[in-house]
């Protein structure tokens, strides 16, 4: 069993011939057309799409750990068209024409990787059963109409977002209380730690080479230092996520907030014929409170949420992957929604920290002058939002004027966060805040307006 394999139920399930051999750390100096720092998702779609382009790039990739030990290997499991900013966001900040486009790009997106993924016979449990979406109290039905009916304004239709009446959201969700829903059929099931593992194999039989057990001290212009010897490039790809702040003069960019999972056991068929979720849709309910979770291959429940603290300085901690208090809180909801669920166990407890910008946008940006690009900030979205980056970098490092290089987030620059203590209190109090939106809610059967305005000028949405 690999070292790391208590990382998280996905690294845990994963065979030798899975994980694949060892790869070696950079030993020294090197001279190569594109360097990119970090093998997560990110890094490796973007040095995917490069040699697509032209296999005769050398490209090397440097990772501080090894392939899929970050979000990329621990997230969720949803592939979706999710953006961390909202439609509106990003017709003010552009058009509302370029708002479509970037959302339907989102669409297409979980396509193509459902495309790479097998066209490479990457084994990732790839199941494109959508995203539903259950409301459980009168305010949450009343939002799902209110969004669905937003998203139906920018044009798109019931074959992409519409409302479930109750007794169809139950026969996709059967959790306790559900009233109705919303489903959109652009989200896949996967698992995580295989989709890394098996793209990075893709990426080294293109061409590349990735170095893992290689941290990146500093990125300059045309190079990046490590504690071994500088990596001279045309050409570097900032792909570090979470672990952003670690790069020498890149404080304060994003801030790194936790997401905490439980899985179960393997469940029984019975369990499957009440809950549903026969095509392995992923689901959540209309709550304010992020969770998201899905029924994985081997019939268990993987289950996540918000909630975890952030913690001062931006720190990123193994200690801080799991929380009894967290797991405890998950086990409890998830047996709220479930009650057949009864004294299942709960096998696995882990988390990890995805990257936010200040103003909640993703973004992917390159200067050519510099030869510096970079693409992150997907805030828990990034699973399918990182190859629509990498094929963006792609064509941007390419110098092709295409349809994805005119996008709205393309070289969009969020301000700094706050320093320290400042950040650590905003941050924290954005954290609580759907917490108590949701409570007062569910005690009064009313939307609590001030509070959702706020959650609403925090993130975008």
């Amino acid at each position: 069993m690999h070292e790391l394999s208590d990382l998280s139920l996905w690294h845990a399930t994963m065979t030798a011939d899975e994980w694949g051999p060892a790869r070696a750390a950079l030993g020294g100096p090197l001279d190569v057309d594109v360097a990119i720092v970090g093998a997560g998702y990110t890094g490796l779609w973007t040095a995917y799409y490069l040699l697509e382009r032209d296999p005769t790039l050398r490209i090397a990739i440097l990772e501080a750990n090894v392939v899929g030990f970050g979000a990329s290997g621990r997230n969720g499991g949803w592939c979706s068209a999710l953006l961390p900013m909202g439609l509106d966001a990003m017709a003010a900040a552009s058009s509302r024409d370029g708002a479509i486009r970037l959302q339907q790009a989102m669409h297409d997106t979980v396509s193509e990787v459902g495309r790479v993924v097998q066209a490479e016979g990457i084994d990732c449990h790839w199941a494109m059963g959508g995203y539903v979406s259950v409301a459980r109290n009168p305010v949450q039905l009343q939002r799902a109409h209110e969004q669905v009916d937003h998203l139906h304004s920018y044009g798109f239709t019931d074959d992409d977002y519409r409302v479930l009446d109750a007794d169809e959201a139950r026969s996709r969700l059967g959790a306790t209380s559900v009233l109705g829903g919303t489903f959109t059929p652009y989200c896949a099931a996967i698992h995580p730690a295989r989709l890394a593992r098996g793209l990075a194999r893709a990426v080294e039989r293109k061409g590349a080479t990735i170095y893992e057990h290689t941290p990146v001290v500093e990125i300059l212009p045309h190079e990046v230092r490590t504690a071994v010897g500088t990596v001279k490039a045309d050409v570097v790809v900032r792909a570090t996520e979470a672990f952003t702040n670690s790069i020498k003069g890149h404080a304060r960019r994003l801030a790194p907030i936790y997401s905490l999972m439980v899985a179960t056991e393997p469940l029984s068929d019975s369990f499957w014929r009440e809950v549903g979720l026969r095509d392995r849709a992923t689901f959540n309910d209309g709550r304010h409170m992020i969770i998201y979770g899905q029924r994985t291959a081997d019939n268990r429940l993987a289950f996540g949420g918000r909630g975890a603290p952030y913690h001062f300085g931006s720190r990123i901690n193994p200690t801080f992957d799991r929380s009894p208090k967290v797991k405890d809180l998950l086990h409890a909801t998830l047996r709220e929604l479930f009650p057949a669920l009864g004294d299942a166990a709960i096998t696995h407890h882990w988390g990890g920290a995805v990257a936010a910008a200040r103003d909640w946008w993703c973004t992917a940006e390159f200067d050519r002058t510099s030869g510096l690009a970079s693409a992150g900030a997907y805030v828990g979205d990034g699973v399918g939002t990182t190859n629509l980056s990498g094929r963006t970098l792609a064509d941007l490092i390419g110098g092709e004027a295409t349809p994805l290089t005119t996008m709205p987030w393309v070289g969009h620059r969020a301000r700094k966060w706050e320093p320290e203590p400042l950040r650590w209190v905003g941050i924290n109090s954005m954290v609580g805040l759907p917490i108590s939106t949701d409570r007062h809610e569910a005690r009064t059967g009313t939307p609590a307006k001030w509070r959702e305005a706020a959650l609403h000028r925090l993130t975008g949405h």
